[in-house]
């Protein structure tokens, strides 16, 4: 079941986090910026991930971290591969593959409650409009219990 709320993500009480990225980001702007400051080794080791798998856009990949945190950062955006370029925007296809991915995962783990925001909506680029509609076809029925964070609110919990 879907939830939309608003509020902070990251004062969410969920199993799992999930937001989008580029492989080899830099988090630099974002939730993802946000993600940084609160879980740096979170950034260190998906750094030494990006350069170790050279992982492709369409994918996930999830950090469990100290305290029971866990963190699905989906790779929605182009990839920047060269010294100092920008990653790309997101594109519905590579939405369409990480969330089909995180569904999988969803049900592997056991996971029973997710938190994400208007993925890809953001430094991604895409309408919410488009993207809605792919998170409603690959969660609304999973099983878990799900929130997306349409309206940012900071520091507020739902």
């Amino acid at each position: 079941m879907i939830k939309y709320v608003k509020g902070d993500i990251l004062q969410s009480e969920a199993q799992l986090i999930a937001h989008s990225v580029a492989p080899n980001d830099n988090f630099g702007q974002g939730l993802a910026l946000s993600l940084r400051e609160q879980w740096p080794a979170m950034y260190k080791d998906f750094r030494h991930f990006c350069q170790v798998n050279h992982p492709k856009s369409g994918e996930i990949w999830l950090w469990s971290g100290a305290g029971g945190t866990r963190i699905a950062n989906l790779l929605t955006q182009e990839a920047a591969y060269g010294h100092g370029e920008k990653p790309g925007k997101s594109t519905l296809a590579n939405v369409n593959h990480s969330l089909r991915a995180l569904r999988q995962e969803i049900e592997k783990e056991g996971v029973t409650s997710v938190a994400l925001p208007k993925l890809a909506t953001g430094v991604g680029g895409l309408n919410w409009d488009e993207v809605k509609p792919l998170i409603e076809n690959h969660l609304g029925d999973c099983g878990a219990a799900v929130e997306v964070y349409e309206t940012y609110v900071a520091g507020e919990s739902v």
